[in-house]
């Protein structure tokens, strides 16, 4: 696999649109931390990794509204192996009116662009998210 990152953002994407209650996929500390910022920002219930399976594996509950809409409506991948997009703090734009968010890998580890703009970090830009 090339982009674990993308399958990992394609296995929440299909997931929610046939409204499953959780994402199963192979384990990664970068892929943990962005299920944890992602559980912050209150877009998935739960992000927890399995030890029980063979390989560790990260197990991520899904969100869902009374009406059965996803949390998540939306979820891209902008900085790809092949095209590496990075951005300075004040280059971080909002995502919907700040309804939605992007996720930074900086010097500092990864966090939200709200997070990286108040500490004035810039990196490369990991995903949108709304």
């Amino acid at each position: 696999m090339t982009d674990p990152i993308s399958d990992m953002l394609t296995r929440i994407r299909n997931a929610s649109v046939i409204r499953k209650g959780v994402a199963d996929m192979p384990f990664s500390k970068m892929k943990f931390a962005i299920a944890k910022i992602l559980e912050q920002e209150g877009y998935v219930s739960r992000a927890e990794k399995l030890e029980n399976a063979i390989k560790p594996t990260l197990r991520i509950h899904l969100k869902y509204s009374r009406s059965k809409e996803p949390a998540i409506t939306s979820v891209r991948r902008i900085s790809k192996p092949g095209s590496r997009i990075y951005s300075s703090a004040d280059d971080l734009r909002t995502i919907r009116s700040g309804f939605g968010l992007t996720i930074v890998s900086t010097p500092n580890g990864l966090m939200t662009n709200v997070a990286a703009r108040k500490r004035r970090l810039g990196g490369e830009v990991i995903c949108e998210v709304f």
